[in-house]
């Protein structure tokens, strides 16, 4: 379930099938290691099976059919446990040789997807309900480079807060800063292949998405637009959160 404040109707119905998504699975999970020392974050289990799983299973119930996994810290896990296909999705790997930041990990992966459709792009230790459908034609409609999926968050400073136009297009994004109630990055981006041709980082050097790739997007006059999105959304990055995955996870399978 997704609600906006701006819809705007088209002639050109936009395509209802995502068909490839990059995962950015390479992080060191160090705020997570007490709880589980020994894998890789997106391999935490959750009620017995890997958070991978949970995600993988969300997105290829909306049609995504192809996935670029970015790993890195023991990815053997990750790669051994799933290997090349995954109930029915083909599922290929970018490994980081040494660690790339969640940017560098996207350029690396983005390699792999093609450049002919949109595709969507996903932080590998959250899950975040969203419609596909919805948010491919929120960015169409609204001829975007990026769409982000939004959720309210309260106070403190965790998730990148966002400011928007009465439009929907994103003005300002702002990173660990003591913010209060806002939108904050829920870690679900819609990204037209468009934005690789113009991007200027240099592939296998250490890039952060939310500090590197966005703010030069935005200086660069990409169209950035969020859309608030109301589904379950769970980020196991920390110790407490990842106990309460399982209760929250367990109405989604």
């Amino acid at each position: 379930m997704m609600r906006s404040t701006v819809f705007v109707r088209s002639s050109m119905p936009p395509e209802k099938t995502a068909t490839s998504a990059v995962i950015l699975a390479g992080g060191l999970g160090t705020r997570l290691r007490s709880s589980v020392p020994h894998l890789p974050k997106p391999m935490a289990p959750i009620a017995g099976r890997p958070f991978l799983e949970y995600q993988l299973d969300y997105w290829i119930a909306q049609g995504v059919c192809r996935f670029v996994l970015s790993v890195g810290y023991r990815y053997e896990a990750i790669r051994d446990h799933f290997g090349t296909r995954y109930k029915g999705a083909e599922l290929d790997y970018a490994i980081e040789r040494q660690p790339l930041g969640t940017g560098g990990g996207f350029l690396l992966a983005a390699e792999k997807v093609g450049r002919e459709k949109p595709f969507l792009l996903l932080n590998g230790d959250t899950y975040f309900a969203v419609d596909w459908s919805v948010l491919n034609a929120y960015a169409q409609e609204h001829e975007a480079d990026w769409c982000i999926a939004l959720f309210r968050a309260g106070g403190g400073g965790r998730y990148m807060g966002v400011e928007m136009s009465p439009q929907g297009r994103i003005t300002s994004m702002k990173s660990g800063a003591d913010q209060g109630a806002r939108f904050a990055n829920g870690g679900v981006y819609w990204v037209h292949p468009r934005v690789l041709e113009a991007e200027h980082f240099v592939s296998n050097r250490m890039v952060s998405l939310e500090d590197d790739v966005f703010p030069a997007a935005l200086a660069s006059g990409q169209r950035m637009f969020g859309l608030e999105c109301v589904g379950t959304f769970i980020d196991i990055g920390v110790p407490e959160d990842y106990q309460r995955a399982a209760a929250l996870l367990a109405g989604e399978r």
